[in-house]
């Protein structure tokens, strides 16, 4: 694993008065290597044979200058009394893994022999996994606001300093994923799926649809809702589209989702497709003024058809990309993701203005890919014209299609280098990454997903035949090692396509059973006599 980075986690970037995890440091200094264990197969929710643990984390600041290996006698380890660089200080701290685990006290193989057949290959499955273990980034966002917000077909090709000076400072100044993928499958509603959730859409468009009446334990809706917070779902399309009427009323927000037909209409006009920017307008003022809020939007100014005629974003932001080079299709998807930008720009001015940027972050993620530029015309790898012409290489495999930018901010972190995290990522992380930024209770062996910061084996995956692992890529099922030199643990390849292919099992047990609800009604998650809206 590599985390490139200036990791900031000490009391300026925390909102409450509490342990940092700089203070942890100083009294643990443990580090770990990362990897995972896994155990022989015993049917399709089994990962396989035990994968070696890769080497622990090499860090560095962002900068070129700091890339070079450091030399004892030029840089010695600072006394515990000295106060060490700014950069070197929090890149030690990311690589710190402590003793404690990711978990709750669930005894899941105790679980499996009394349980009934419906969970018992579940419960085995989790019992056979390795909790994650706190780091230095756990808690570090302890206390502070969250807008996560799941963008309408965007891509990191939109950022731009001058065009969008707001994405961009969000993009540069906060974490930086230089290695992120948002898979599409199931479309928007696959996306929210795996940002929201934090679970593959193994069930297509449905995967969302069956949560309406499960228990979403571990969304940040209602992790942050047990945690006293005031929390709200926001989308500026129709209501009941994909049922989010039903879902979205059931992500653990304690004051539920508002939508076109349901409230935003008193913001929005009903163009197509509506303004992200005059449904932040509206509804900020819902939240801004809170103690501590969870907000969630789903925007759609992104969305296609991408020409200047019949998308109502793309026409009215069409002065601002007049001198852009380029065909009208990728010319009218910059002008719609303009809405976008403007709606970001209010909320961080917003932000500023009450003197809690410090105490916010925020979270950006692509629902799916821009499959709407090629829209009409041949689509299929290798003939994606308009795709290509935006990423500015032909885009001849899931990988170049899927890559993406994954924004996570907050304004304390605006003082330092910028975090730098270079190991593949995947959306399917977000909600396990937040978890532990955040310092919630939540256990890492119930989440597919893995927290980038922790002990966890790196792996991104878009589906069953393509991911990538810190050591190779597998396309379409064949493993390419990304170096000649490079040795593969023993078994290596299928022990990872095991590995893979649990956790989509594991998707599809839970998205069909609500393992979580009956977890909870077992008393295994909270306290069911006590907790409201989980």
């Amino acid at each position: 694993m590599a985390v490139g980075a200036a990791i900031v986690a000490l009391a300026g970037c925390q909102k409450q008065e509490n342990t940092t995890g700089a203070e942890i440091m100083k009294e643990s200094g443990k580090t770990a290597e990362l990897g995972v264990n896994a155990t022989d197969p015993a049917d399709d929710l089994m990962p396989a044979g035990d994968l070696e643990k890769t080497p622990g984390p090499s860090t560095a600041p962002a900068s070129d200058a700091a890339q070079e290996p450091a030399d004892p006698a030029v840089n010695p380890t600072p006394e515990p009394t000295q106060t060490p660089p700014a950069s070197d200080y929090f890149i030690r701290l990311s690589q710190t893994v402590f003793e404690d685990e990711n978990k709750l006290d669930i005894d899941f193989a105790e679980l499996s022999e009394t349980d009934s057949s419906t969970y018992k290959k579940i419960d085995a499955y989790v019992a056979s996994l390795t909790p994650s273990r706190k780091n230095g980034m756990t808690g570090v966002f302890e206390g502070k606001n969250l807008v996560l917000i799941s963008a309408e077909a965007f891509t990191g090709e939109v950022i731009d300093e001058k065009l969008t000076p707001t994405l961009y400072r969000l993009a540069t100044k906060g974490i930086q994923f230089t290695d992120y993928y948002q898979p599409a499958g199931a479309g928007t509603t696959g996306g929210e799926c795996q940002n929201i959730f934090g679970f593959f859409p193994v069930l297509g468009g449905s995967s969302v649809k069956r949560t309406a009446e499960q228990n979403n334990y571990f969304t940040m809706g209602n992790q942050l809702n047990r945690l006293g917070y005031f929390g709200k779902a926001y989308h500026n399309g129709n209501y009941t589209m994909y049922d989010r009427d039903k879902t979205h009323n059931n992500l653990g927000y304690s004051e539920g989702f508002m939508a076109y037909g349901n409230g935003m209409e008193k913001f929005i006009k009903p163009t197509w497709p509506e303004s992200d920017y005059d449904m932040f307008v509206g509804t900020i003022p819902d939240y801004i003024d809170q103690e501590r809020f969870n907000i969630y939007y789903m925007t759609v100014s992104g969305h296609c058809n991408y020409r200047f005629h019949n998308n109502a974003m793309s026409k009215k932001n069409r002065d601002r990309v007049a001198e852009l080079e380029g065909s009208e299709a990728i010319r009218a998807y910059k002008a719609a993701n303009l809405e976008l930008e403007d709606a970001l720009a209010f909320l961080v001015e917003n932000l500023e203005e009450k003197g809690i940027a410090d105490d916010t972050v925020i979270v950006i993620s692509a629902d799916h890919y821009p499959y709407g530029l090629d829209e009409g015309g041949p689509s299929e790898f290798g003939k994606m014209k308009y795709l290509s012409e935006l990423f500015g290489e032909k885009v001849e495999n899931v990988f170049q299609r899927d890559h993406n930018r994954l924004i996570l901010w907050c304004g304390c972190l605006e003082k330092y280098d910028p975090i730098v995290v270079s190991d593949p990522v995947g959306s399917i992380d977000i909600l396990p990454t937040l978890s532990n930024l955040f310092g919630t209770e939540w256990d890492s062996r119930l989440l597919p997903g893995r927290d980038v910061f922790s002990d966890a084996m790196p792996i991104a995956i878009l589906d069953r035949s393509n991911w990538k692992t810190d050591l190779g890529i597998c396309i379409r099922g064949k493993f390419t090692p990304y170096s000649e030199e490079t040795e593969l643990p023993e078994d290596y390849v299928k022990n990872v396509k095991a590995m893979v292919s649990g956790k989509y099992e594991y998707c599809k047990y839970v998205l069909n059973t609500d393992y979580y609800g009956h977890l909870y009604d077992l008393g295994k998650l909270g306290d069911p006599q006590n907790a409201e809206n989980q």
